[in-house]
């Protein structure tokens, strides 16, 4: 029989959900997943004091001027705990899931917050998509004035990764070395448009995205 859950383990759940780590995101949000959920896997952060430490740089450095900017961000997938990060690699290459779910070692510091890296660092990561600019991603399928914007306007990331669904991206705060890159991944496609050294890193990309409403 599968064990059931105490009320001492519910209300501290309850009690980590109520977390907040920004002005507008809370930690509830960033637990939400869809495999979780299908497969009964929990999301819980092994060391919730970490998970909460690290979500709090992402959400105050990375996400809350993404809110200022454009309004509502988003959020598809946040914080992963080991076992259902783990869980969802297995189905990923068993074929069942194109969730693009990483082995562990190489997510955490990203989307798992609570563990560092080999080199020492913290890390954590958020999928998140603009609601304001996806009528134009739709319409044109232009990621790159976005990834443009970003580079000129959020100053702290370390990695920014486009999808081909709903122009979502993944947007990382790194306590290490930042490379600074925006790139994009369609399956076994993989585009770079800049990175910290890249000729075209510096300087004023204005003329990128002025053209488009949607960019404040």
């Amino acid at each position: 029989m599968k064990p059931q859950p105490t009320a001492t383990a519910l209300a501290d759940l309850d009690a980590l959900g109520r977390v907040r780590l920004s002005d507008h995101f809370f930690m509830r949000e960033m637990l939400y997943s869809e495999v979780a959920n299908l497969f009964g896997v929990p999301n819980i952060p092994e060391d919730p004091g970490a998970a909460i430490e690290a979500g709090a740089k992402l959400c105050t450095l990375l996400l809350e001027p993404l809110k200022a900017a454009f309004g509502h961000v988003s959020v598809r997938s946040a914080y992963r705990s080991p076992t259902l990060n783990g869980f969802c690699h297995e189905l990923h290459n068993r074929g069942v899931t194109d969730s693009w779910c990483i082995r562990n070692e190489e997510t955490y510091a990203h989307h798992i917050w609570d563990r560092r890296d080999a080199a020492g660092f913290r890390g954590a990561a958020a999928t998140v998509f603009i609601p304001s600019y996806l009528d134009h991603f739709e319409r044109t399928g232009e990621w790159q004035p976005l990834g443009w914007w970003l580079r000129d306007h959020i100053a702290q990331f370390d990695q920014v990764q486009f999808f081909p669904r709903s122009g979502a991206f993944n947007i990382r705060w790194y306590e290490g070395p930042n490379i600074r890159s925006v790139g994009y991944l369609d399956g076994s496609r993989r585009e770079r448009l800049t990175a910290a050294g890249a000729p075209d890193f510096d300087g004023d990309h204005r003329a990128l995205y002025a053209h488009i409403p949607a960019l404040p």
